[in-house]
């Protein structure tokens, strides 16, 4: 598992096609997740939030940067990246560490985990938690580490290789066979003479055979079954979205799905699967790139996973109706959310139905609903 020998990638993410779209999935997923540094529900900005946010270090974007880090949590149980601070304890770049040269340990007498990171130079590095972000699947009981999903497939691996090895071998095997009868008596050269003439001839005649006085030919049915084929990927495909805990029609299973929407099924990927990896990452970053000062002033990093969960145009619509409505957004809001540019104003208020009056409006000042008009009386 990502090894690499003479320039090629032999690890079973790079030669399993399920595999491969599953983690591809997650971490596309994961990266392309809205990213902002909060301060009490208001979106702000700080060194820490430049870094993670726009250039990580200075040879990746900050897409990549998460992307790589998810790629590695999937394919090895593990992501590693290195937390390098400057003069003031600020963070000034981040730096993802290759997982298998990452052990973590304890120390003996303070308890605290450090993190054994073996160096390009053969040198052994020390890490202590603070300084390094470790995002992980679960662990097993009282470990560290998180299990390597790979592994835990391995068996499936090797039944799902030995089918298609299997299945390559019918289908490229010779379309067909015969049994070859003749007389009792014929001795063996001149046995020896018939089945090389009935090769020949076959070779020869493009497949045609002619049945000769004394020689019985009779034709062996050899069938490749597609379908057996296709019920082992099926098993496959359950088997390993199982185990990254994701809905198997994510991997074009669609088999006995009933999804009325594209809503409700991508409501359930963001509830089962991204939601306990975006919970990890935040905490991740709001504990080791935020100083405990910026966490009880309000300071927070937050995933936006709305983006995952918009409706078609027309329900869309009718949410953001309802929501101006009921003084739940701002018209300045829902703009933003469709790329339009704020117009400041009346927009930037919330409104109630009554019909439509800033909230803070004197209820004296509303028009009345009786036919001469006019301001309501006590």
């Amino acid at each position: 598992m990502g090894k690499t020998f003479w320039g090629i990638d032999n690890s079973t993410l790079a030669t399993n096609e399920t595999i491969f779209s599953v983690v591809t999935r997650l971490s596309n997923s994961m990266a392309s997740l809205p990213l902002k540094l909060h301060e009490n529900y208001a979106v702000v900005n700080n060194e820490a939030s430049d870094v993670l946010i726009n250039e990580p270090n200075q040879n990746m974007s900050s897409f990549e940067f998460i992307r790589n880090l998810e790629t590695s949590r999937n394919e090895t149980g593990n992501g590693y990246a290195v937390i390098e601070r400057g003069i003031r304890n600020q963070v000034s770049r981040l730096t993802i560490v290759d997982a298998n040269h990452v052990n973590p340990v304890i120390e003996r007498y303070t308890r605290d985990l450090w993190y054994e990171v073996l160096g390009e130079d053969g040198k052994r590095y020390y890490f202590h938690n603070a300084d390094m972000i470790h995002v992980k699947h679960i662990v097993g009981n009282l470990g560290i580490k998180g299990i390597d999903p790979i592994k835990v497939l391995s068996n499936a691996n090797e039944f799902d290789k030995a089918v298609r090895e299997f299945s390559l071998k019918e289908m490229q095997s010779a379309p067909n066979s015969f049994i070859l009868k003749y007389n009792a008596n014929v001795d063996s050269d001149k046995r020896k003479r018939i089945i090389d003439d009935f090769k020949r001839f076959y070779k020869d005649n493009g497949g045609i055979l002619f049945q000769e006085h004394g020689v019985e030919i009779n034709q062996l049915d050899r069938k490749y079954v597609a379908a057996d084929t296709l019920a082992t990927e099926r098993i496959t495909k359950s088997r390993v979205a199982n185990v990254y805990n994701m809905p198997v029609i994510m991997l074009n299973d669609t088999e006995g799905a009933s999804y009325s929407s594209n809503e409700q099924l991508m409501r359930m990927f963001v509830q089962l699967t991204l939601m306990p990896i975006v919970r990890q990452y935040e905490q991740e970053f709001n504990r080791k790139l935020l100083t405990p000062a910026e966490r009880n002033a309000g300071f927070y990093f937050k995933f936006n996973m709305k983006a995952m969960l918009r409706a078609d145009t027309q329900t869309q619509m009718d949410a953001y109706f309802k929501g101006i409505r009921s003084g739940i957004y701002e018209p300045d809001e829902v703009r933003q959310w469709e790329e339009l540019p704020p117009r400041g104003g009346n927009a930037g208020k919330l409104w109630l139905s009554g019909d439509l009056y800033p909230m803070d409006m004197d209820p004296k000042e509303r028009k009345s609903s009786s036919k001469g008009g006019g301001a309501d009386e006590d």
